[in-house]
Parts: structure tokens; C-alpha cells; sequence
């Protein structure tokens, strides 16, 4: 019975380490995201050849703003507009774009 409850506990904290990085407030991310309309669009719908950011679970678009950043995902422009963004930054443009459809 212990060992069920030790389980349960620790997937319960891995679970919401995921999470935290991805929670943010879509509000502030609407201000943040003019920087990102040149190329998704203003409404993230994507503009060919730029693939839309609408409707993204907000821990995959952390993710793949960090990937950006870190240079895993090679990307000149995307790395170069996600430079100076914050885990901050980036989670509230998630909780933003995941509201959009």
C-alpha cells in the first residue's frame, strides 16, 4: 500500500513539472505575440511557408521555442526572434496561442 502511495506521489510531482513550464497567462502572451505575426500571421494562422501556432498544446510550443533557442532546432529566424524571450515569455505566447482555433 506504501509503495502505491510513494508511486502515485512521484508521478504526481513529474506530472506537474511538465506542466509548469507550459502554464502562462494568454493575456499577456496576446502582447507578446505581435512579434510573431510577420511570419504565422496576425491571427497564427500560419502564412505559407510558416506553419500556424493556433490551437498548440502549450507544452509542446515551449518545447519548440527552447529547441529554437538552445539551436536543437535549427532555425537562423526562429532563433534569432526567441533569443531574448524568457521561460516566461514563452509559456504566456503558449497559453495565448492555445486559445486561438
Amino acid at each position: 500500500m506504501k509503495t502505491k502511495l510513494l508511486i502515485a506521489g512521484v508521478c504526481s510531482i513529474l506530472a506537474g513539472i511538465g506542466t509548469a513550464q507550459a502554464d502562462g497567462d494568454a493575456a499577456a502572451g496576446e502582447a507578446k505575440a505581435a512579434m510573431c505575426g510577420g511570419c504565422h500571421g496576425a491571427d497564427g494562422k500560419g502564412v505559407e511557408p510558416n506553419p500556424p501556432l493556433t490551437g498548440l498544446e502549450p507544452a509542446y510550443f515551449v518545447e519548440q521555442l527552447q529547441a529554437y533557442k538552445s539551436g536543437a532546432r535549427p532555425h537562423d529566424m526562429m532563433k534569432s526572434m526567441v533569443s531574448a524571450l524568457s521561460d516566461e515569455d514563452m509559456a504566456d505566447l503558449a497559453a495565448y496561442y492555445a486559445t486561438l482555433q
